[in-house]
């Protein structure tokens, strides 16, 4: 199956940050070692791609999405028994791409940096995997998403 983020995706993601549950992205710095942060602008950029807005040009995200752009996403929450993960390759967007990652970014996270002078990531997805909560009989509601 293509990746094709559903609806119901995207409202979790989208709204991560305003229901308390920001995303954490996993990264490969330059020595080869893993990083985790905090996503607070992470958006559905487009059908088969998240963004997001690094205020901090110069901190170690930035860095090692240049080094090696495989990066993975997550998005948990419990009240709704909501878990995705992401799974891709991060770019540093330009132009049009660029202007529109930063305006998809929540207003909190634009008011962070109102002069633009952050990096805007784009992740082209290559998986998606994940529970988008129970159904009516108490199973879990699995999603799994594969780039074709």
């Amino acid at each position: 199956m293509a990746i094709d983020l559903t609806d119901e995706i995207r409202e979790h993601v989208n709204g991560a940050l305003i229901a308390g549950n920001p995303m954490i992205l996993a990264s490969v710095d330059a020595a080869g070692k893993p990083r985790l942060s905090y996503r607070g602008s992470a958006q559905v950029f487009a059908a088969d791609q998240l963004g997001f807005w690094a205020r901090n040009t110069e901190g170690s995200t930035v860095e090692s999405v240049l080094t090696n752009p495989s990066v993975a996403l997550m998005y948990r929450n419990p009240a709704q028994r909501v878990l995705l993960q992401f799974a891709g390759r991060a770019r540093v967007a330009q132009g049009e791409e660029r202007d529109r990652v930063y305006d998809l970014a929540p207003e909190f996270e634009q008011k962070a940096d109102p002069e633009k002078n952050g990096v805007a990531v784009v992740v082209d997805l290559d998986k998606v995997e994940g529970i988008l909560g129970l159904d009516s009989d108490g199973k879990p509601r699995r999603v799994s998403m594969q780039r074709s």
